[in-house]
């Protein structure tokens, strides 16, 4: 079954220059596989689209029941030179918990 992103994480998300970064957190330990199994960098990449140019790295946090994104020349120069909208990348957290996830039977609960 598929779910959004948000039914499991919840996320914080900022930046350092021209790079976004997105802290995904799990509601609970147990959520913590699925966030490893279906939120990859790859699929980050997919969801943000034309976004994101620069490629996308990730980082396990096992003791936190977090994964860190780092998404490279997301923010059209960054702060103080971007056109964007966001161009701190506040909002990229909150757009990525519409990732849809497959969960298996007994997930969930």
């Amino acid at each position: 079954m598929k779910i959004p992103l948000s039914r499991i994480a919840h996320t914080r998300s900022g930046d350092k220059g021209d790079t976004c970064n997105i802290g995904v957190i799990a509601w609970e330990e147990r959520y913590y596989p699925i966030l490893l199994r279906e939120v990859t960098p790859e699929r980050v990449k997919q969801h943000f689209g034309a976004l994101v140019e620069g490629e996308v790295e990730h980082y396990e946090l096992p003791n936190l029941g977090a994964l860190n994104f780092l998404l490279h020349r997301a923010l059209g120069g960054g702060g103080t030179v971007s056109l964007r909208t966001d161009a701190q990348g506040k909002t990229f957290g909150a757009a990525l918990l519409s990732l849809e996830v497959e969960v298996e039977p007994g997930e969930l609960e």
